[in-house]
């Protein structure tokens, strides 16, 4: 299956500056398979060591010269590790973290070695003490699920994936195509992007067994929980992985999750979990400039789930849910689509970047607000609503953008994709005027470009 950050990889092949690079993600997001795929297309040889499995083979590296490992990796898996040629991939690294240390003798005795690491419990081994972390001598490649685009390409819908690519806000969508694109929609939002979940689906046709992979892969998160060490109870975590995916777009509150708990200790549950990636924070921000994270208080937050399948799986949802639903977005009462939104804008940024989204809310008496998530396009803040039905009302995405002095909001329905130049209607008669991009949930892949496109638009407005 392809993935779109075969392409980075591709890219951080021929970096005449390249550094060994580390690819970090959830369990099962697909980071083995991709480094297979990439070095099958652009290397002879591969030379792959899972430390989980081998711990033993961590013994090569305690010379920390990058010729001798290399002669070592040579005689051990009797392949050539030529520069150029051979890619050396060290997995589930983070049981070794002394080897993801001494990556950076690779980088600054022999640069032209390409070396490639991938771990889901980084965060863990980085706080282990006496790690010393190879600052400037590694690079970062974060992978997520796969986005909806690269489940039509699994699915042998390139053409489709490749009109979305280029659709412009000038083309029309004819009402059969949305028709197709709001069934595939529903497969993805019920199946999710794990890719062996996506693969059995594709491969059997069987929802059953998609349903089965999905439940193993749950377990999977759930079995990880004692290479957490002794840090927090078990308990604590299996409560916290039962409800997050239960109040996905809420504001998270400890009381909620178990009363008989303190919330210092739901917290540091909390923490592992995001470590793990098997949870998102999405912070609230007063949003005041850019970047939002500047802004962000840490106490008051959403919580998203790692992949929409899985969330839908874990509050017993199934396909007849989304049948008999006229508008999927009112299914879990809009969790589930404000997680697939979630999801896609926290890996929409370059795949070097750490994931991050905020939101931000207003608690005033009489007057609250509220913006399902807020991104930033170059110096601009960008409110993002995911609203039931073809209208909903904007009152938070009106509120933000007169308050942050802003003029483009993002509005994610079941209509068309349109543009509209209009006002804020907000009942004190202070309104100004703004740009409403409004997008069915299909394109949110396409999001930040048709913001960029309308960003450029408006300047060229201005000057003219």
């Amino acid at each position: 299956m392809y993935r779109f950050a075969l392409d980075d990889l591709k890219k951080w092949k021929s970096k005449s500056n390249r550094k060994p690079l580390v690819i970090r993600g959830a369990r099962q997001v697909g980071k083995t398979y991709l480094v297979r795929q990439f070095a099958g297309e652009m290397f002879r040889h591969l030379v792959e060591i899972n430390f989980e499995r081998t711990p033993w083979i961590a013994s090569m590296f305690t010379s920390n010269d990058p010729k001798n490992i290399s002669r070592l990796l040579e005689l051990q898996f009797d392949i050539p590790v030529i520069p150029g040629d051979t890619l050396l991939f060290f997995d589930e690294i983070q049981a070794a973290p002394a080897i993801l240390a001494s990556l950076r003798y690779f980088y600054e005795d022999l640069p032209e070695q390409h070396v490639m690491a991938a771990g889901s419990l980084l965060e863990f081994a980085f706080e282990e003490p006496g790690f010393s972390m190879p600052v400037g001598r590694i690079e970062y490649m974060h992978l997520g699920p796969m986005q909806f685009e690269e489940f039509l390409m699994a699915d042998g819908k390139e053409r489709l994936a490749a009109w979305l690519n280029d659709f412009s806000l000038c083309d029309d969508m004819p009402e059969s195509l949305r028709r197709r694109l709001t069934g595939m929609l529903k497969t993805f939002l019920i199946m999710g992007g794990m890719p062996e979940a996506v693969a059995v689906y594709l491969r059997s046709g069987s929802w059953q067994e998609c349903e089965s992979v999905k439940h193993a892969l749950l377990a999977t998160f759930q079995d990880d929980f004692n290479k957490y060490g002794t840090r927090v109870r078990h308990q604590r975590l299996q409560t916290l992985f039962r409800k997050i995916p239960l109040i996905v777009g809420q504001k998270f509150r400890y009381v909620n999750m178990d009363r008989n708990e303190r919330a210092a200790d739901l917290a540091s549950a909390l923490n592992l979990l995001c470590h793990a990636r098997v949870c998102h924070r999405v912070c609230h921000s007063s949003c005041s400039g850019v970047p939002p994270g500047a802004m962000a208080d840490e106490k008051k937050f959403k919580a998203l789930f790692p992949d929409v399948g899985l969330m839908s799986s874990a509050a017993g949802l199934n396909l007849l849910d989304f049948e008999k639903a006229e508008d999927v977005m009112t299914v879990n009462a809009g969790a589930v689509c404000e997680q697939f939104v979630g999801q896609h804008l926290l890996y929409s940024l370059p795949c070097y970047r750490q994931p991050e989204l905020y939101y931000w809310v207003r608690e005033k008496r009489n007057s609250s607000a509220e913006t399902d998530y807020v991104i930033t396009e170059g110096t601009s803040l960008i409110p993002v609503e995911v609203k039931a039905g073809k209208s909903g009302t904007l009152k938070s995405l009106h509120l933000f953008l007169r308050e942050k002095h802003h003029s483009l909001g993002v509005r994610f329905n079941s209509d068309l994709p349109s543009v509209l130049d209009t006002e804020t209607a907000l009942p004190d008669g202070l309104n100004i005027p703004y740009r409403l991009l409004s997008l069915p949930l299909c394109m949110v892949g396409q999001v930040r470009r048709l913001i960029r496109e309308q960003l450029d638009d408006s300047e060229r407005i201005s000057q003219d």
